[in-house]
């Protein structure tokens, strides 16, 4: 920790302002803030948030990223939320946003619509307040919304929510939504293969390995697992954690859907005389059929390159022995589009809230939560969930 830190630490009491270096007071010890950055409600296990400089890049801390602002409750808001509920291509639309974010353009693909219809349609849910909406670079994705529980509608969209996630998804918008999913897994496959030489230069523009390795190690040390035989490492990158890995676990696995990054984690584990190490080129969809059973899974900083992460979270939790813990470090949501492009980013990070729903729909509880802040204006969280012992 102490490498990481040099002597102008923070002290914000929160981070809703943009700071200067000036202005700062020296500190000895990274700060922890309170959680009032996020409403409690929306992310019932914030922990803490350190917040940390960063040397090289530029000294400015912007906001927190907060979850998307919802439709205040009033007397029209029942009425527009049985409206939006009661046509049945809008609850097709809902039941395929339950695990993804699309955009306009990807909907209309999926269901084979005209865009002014599905613009409507997508204008009287994200009215009734089911949906809410994010910028990617010049597009705009839509994603369920969630009411906070003590909303007086909260029941019932929950209600609403389960009840269509009991109906099948159409075979035809099953096709689509795979063939959509296979085009982002080709599009950031194609990227890593193409930039696997200068893959810690690109790296280095959002946050460099030892920003976030240190948190990790600490997250895992503290990380109470029932047996420690197995860890699998998903998109372990040039293989830099793969030492901190075999140092604690019998037999480490690496899987990687880019050959070309999996073969430097090869050579890296061959440089540092890594034993019993097991190097698996594929997606989590091949974790099954590898008959992987892990007592704990890494992925650091690699969601946010993944077509479908909804699905991740389902094939990891059944890739983890009962008992297991899955620790995820990843990007906060963030408004810097120029990452997708120079970064191969097919996500402008998370909500924290994200996480916890898709973890929630695999399965597995959720443990301890850090969020830490970069100078360049990225917010990175790290997040831990458990498979229940008895499951």
């Amino acid at each position: 920790m102490n490498e990481l830190l040099d002597q102008d630490h923070l002290d914000l009491p929160v981070l809703t302002e943009q700071v200067h270096d000036a202005e700062l007071p020296e500190l000895s010890e990274p700060r922890v803030v309170a959680p009032a950055l996020v409403d409690a409600a929306d992310v019932p296990s914030l922990h803490e948030v350190v917040v940390l400089p960063v040397v090289e890049a530029p000294p400015i801390l912007t906001d927190i990223v907060e979850p998307a602002s919802l439709p205040t409750v009033d007397a029209q808001s029942l009425p527009n939320l049985l409206k939006a509920a009661g046509d049945g291509f809008r609850l097709e639309i809902l039941r395929v946003l339950a695990q993804d974010s699309f955009g306009v353009l990807e909907l209309c693909r999926i269901f084979n619509a005209k865009q002014s219809g599905m613009s409507h349609h997508l204008k009287v849910l994200t009215s009734a307040g089911l949906l809410s909406t994010r910028r990617e670079g010049n597009s705009i994705f839509y994603r369920r919304s969630y009411l906070v529980p003590d909303s007086p509608l909260a029941s019932l969209q929950q209600a609403l929510f389960a009840s269509i996630d009991q109906l099948p998804i159409a075979e035809s918008v099953q096709v689509q939504l795979r063939e959509l999913e296979q085009e982002r897994s080709l599009a950031s496959q194609h990227f890593f293969a193409e930039n696997a030489h200068k893959f810690r230069e690109q790296q280095d523009l959002i946050a460099s390995y030892p920003v976030y390795a240190e948190h990790m190690t600490q997250l895992l040390n503290n990380t109470p697992l029932r047996n420690w035989t197995l860890a699998l490492e998903v998109g372990p990158g040039e293989g830099e954690f793969l030492p901190m890995l075999a140092q604690k676990f019998s037999q480490v696995v690496a899987l990687d859907s880019s050959a070309e990054m999996l073969q430097k984690s090869k050579e890296f584990s061959q440089k540092h005389n890594l034993r019993s190490m097991e190097f698996i080129h594929g997606d989590t969809h091949v974790l099954a059929e590898k008959k992987v059973l892990a007592d704990c899974i890494i992925v650091n900083m690699v969601l946010h390159h993944t077509p479908s992460p909804a699905d991740i979270f389902q094939d990891l939790s059944k890739a983890l022995a009962p008992g297991g813990a899955l620790l995820i470090c990843d990007l906060c949501r963030h408004e810097q589009a120029w990452a997708r492009e120079a970064c191969g980013d097919l996500w402008q990070g998370f909500e924290p809230q994200d996480f916890s729903r898709w973890a929630a729909a695999a399965k597995l509880n959720e443990g301890q939560s850090v969020y830490f802040a970069l100078r360049n204006g990225f917010q990175i969280q790290l997040r831990q969930f458990f498979k229940p012992a008895n499951f």
